[in-house]
């Protein structure tokens, strides 16, 4: 029996599971990676490549790193595949590369769309309060997400989960979900079906994104602190220096006695007024500081409490 000829386009770490595991299975053979080009990372602009990539290489297999991926679609075609399998890749893939493959390009999605296309879909479930997500397998029209829908699996949301957290649960989660839907689909098992309900966007996070609004309730901070981890991170405002705000308590208090942003004592720990209730600070770093739980921050910061962050 021929093997399923097999593109998987990708570039961050919540590819690498499925795409493994596409690796694994006799059925299918990768005969190329697209990934996004190496990467100056951290402090030192150290070049860095892909999960995606590390892994192809490896195995021995073609890795392109096309800067707009619209460049490699000739060579695309010419390896004739079966199947393309795209799993959080930075670019839109356009139409003339769609219709390529004999059964066209899948891709996998970390929400349960409708709800959440777009970039910053993880976070944004966080910071609506939903109490599940879940990873979707749509196959892939022109539009941004918006393609029909082959499979979902739900997942739920903890109290706790910041969205690294949850990205790698989902990323996980996606590994043999993706290889059995992928499976279903070719034997003819699973007719996509065309999205429907109601429909949301998550733009794409900046730096700006995580400054916090103390003014907002303490309960919708306490979600926004864990939505903004790892990236861009919760951080406010104290006398023109930032700081980020790592974690805080599930559970806020009631609390409404001081002006918004105000800094409070509260069990030997930190507490800051919010626009309803306060919130119990757990973990913070100040600009250029190491990342500190509330107590050692505020044995460093003895003139902390009563200030007012913004």
């Amino acid at each position: 029996m021929e093997k399923t000829r097999i593109i998987f386009i990708g570039t961050a770490e919540f590819g690498l599971p499925a795409f493994k595991a596409l690796l694994k299975d006799d059925g299918f053979e990768i005969v190329l990676a697209v990934t996004g080009p190496d990467k100056p990372v951290g402090r030192k602009q150290v070049f860095t490549s892909s999960p995606i990539k590390i892994e192809a290489l490896k195995k021995e297999i073609t890795v392109l790193e096309p800067v707009h991926v619209m460049d490699i679609r000739q060579k695309i075609a010419l390896l004739k595949p079966d199947l393309i399998v795209v799993a959080a890749y930075a670019q839109l893939i356009p139409e003339e590369i769609l219709k390529i493959p004999k059964f066209g390009c899948l891709n996998l999605h970390a929400s349960l769309l409708p709800k959440y296309r777009g970039s910053a879909i993880i976070q944004a479930a966080i910071l609506n309060g939903d109490e599940q997500t879940g990873v979707t397998v749509m196959k892939m029209d022109k539009g941004l997400d918006t393609g029909p829908i082959l499979a979902q699996i739900p997942l739920k949301i903890s109290s706790d989960d910041t969205a690294g957290a949850l990205y790698d649960k989902l990323s996980e989660a996606s590994a043999d979900f993706l290889v059995n839907t992928v499976k279903q689909y070719l034997s003819g098992e699973i007719n996509p079906m065309p999205q429907s309900g109601q429909t949301s966007y998550a733009k794409e996070l900046t730096k700006s994104d995580g400054l916090i609004d103390w003014t907002k309730p303490a309960e919708n901070l306490e979600r926004f602190i864990r939505a903004m981890n790892p990236w861009p991170m919760a951080w406010t405002w104290r006398q023109g220096k930032q700081i980020k705000i790592i974690a805080a308590q599930t559970e806020t208090i009631e609390i409404n006695s001081y002006k918004p942003g105000k800094t409070f004592k509260y069990n030997n720990g930190l507490a800051v007024q919010c626009g309803k209730n306060a919130l119990i600070i757990k973990k913070l770093q100040l600009e250029g500081k190491t990342e500190l739980n509330s107590e050692e921050f505020l044995r460093g910061q003895k003139d902390f409490i009563g200030s007012l962050l913004g």
